[in-house]
């Protein structure tokens, strides 16, 4: 690299321009850019450069192989987000990518990975099927040094182009939610009679409300194998999106749901999840129509298997038994 860095006094440097950004930190206050790089000194900026410190300023320029920090990461991102995402400006050499919506993100793991083993440059995301909201950061990317090697930031825009041209889509997006309308089937004989106050509707309903669907109707049914088939039948009568069927799915005699569930004609994809909490969670298909049976832990846990796969089935994902096995690896989350 043939950068040349000039070494100023700020007193000598009124109308040069910042090689870099400069950051003030007052203690438990604030902490952020005081001038950005490319800020033309004024008399005036001399007391503020003088309160943090600077009585030297670079002035930088750049060989045409070079890029500097805020070029080479607004290059990256622009290379590597779908088109829909939402860039920051630079800021300390970084720029942020953020979710103009809620859903789930796509974050490809492979070009992540290959884009920080180039060096001196930086790629840091959430995780793929991840719930984000509208504003929410998906990923930022910055070069480590002041100035890079415009060689690493093409290799990271070739990194990308690849991913683009081999899958049609972006490394990084976010897919909307649908909308849907579930309905919700609460079994056990101590709710259907009214020893106890059910809760696991309201939990559920809740869950749902939360990533923009709704339960539609709930019904209730006892232990009974005959009566929850014969429920389960009325909601998909009703043209509901989906299917939730609580209670009853432990190993007990009395627990009727599982065998209910696939004597109403539900494709098992699986019954059990390698997940704490939520492994006893039922999950099928009748038709198109999903179904699941939600294991007690939904009701008070606030996450669960049910949780990592609902945000999947609303933006239009088919559970295959792929994404159960891989719910086992960071899916030990009980205390």
């Amino acid at each position: 690299m043939k950068t040349k860095l000039k070494e100023v006094r700020v007193q000598d440097a009124i109308g040069l321009r910042l090689a870099h950004d400069l950051t003030q930190i007052i203690p438990g206050t604030f902490k952020g850019r005081l001038f950005k790089r490319g800020h033309a000194i004024t008399e005036a900026d001399i007391p503020s450069l003088l309160d943090i410190g600077k009585e030297h300023i670079y002035i930088m320029e750049l060989d045409e192989e070079e890029l500097h920090e805020d070029d080479a990461a607004i290059r990256m991102a622009k290379a590597l987000a779908d088109e829909s995402l939402l860039l920051t400006e630079p800021h300390e050499g970084k720029v942020s990518i953020k979710s103009p919506i809620m859903g789930i993100t796509h974050i490809a793991k492979e070009v992540v990975e290959a884009i920080n083993g180039i060096g001196e440059i930086a790629l840091a995301t959430v995780k793929t099927d991840a719930v984000v909201t509208e504003g929410s950061p998906l990923a930022a990317t910055r070069a480590i040094p002041l100035v890079v090697s415009k060689n690493k930031v093409e290799e990271v825009e070739r990194i990308a182009a690849k991913y683009w041209e081999q899958h049609r889509k972006a490394p990084l997006q976010v897919r909307p939610f649908r909308k849907l309308r579930a309905g919700l089937l609460t079994t056990g004989g101590e709710v259907y009679h009214g020893r106890i106050q059910d809760k696991f509707g309201p939990a559920v309903a809740e869950k749902l409300r939360a990533l923009g669907s709704e339960v539609a109707e709930q019904r209730f049914a006892p232990d009974d194998r005959q009566i929850i088939v014969k429920e389960i039948h009325y909601l998909l009568s009703q043209g509901y999106d989906m299917i939730l069927v609580t209670g009853g799915m432990s190993v007990d005699p009395d627990d009727r749901t599982p065998g209910a569930i696939a004597a109403a004609g539900a494709d098992i994809v699986s019954y059990g999840t390698p997940m704490l909490p939520g492994s006893m969670l039922l999950i099928g298909y009748i038709g198109e129509i999903p179904i699941m049976g939600l294991p007690g832990c939904v009701m008070h846990d606030p996450y669960t298997s049910f949780d990592v796969l609902l945000p999947k089935l609303l933006a239009g994902d088919r559970i295959v038994r792929e994404d159960i096995v891989g719910l086992g690896y960071g899916g030990l989350l009980g205390r």
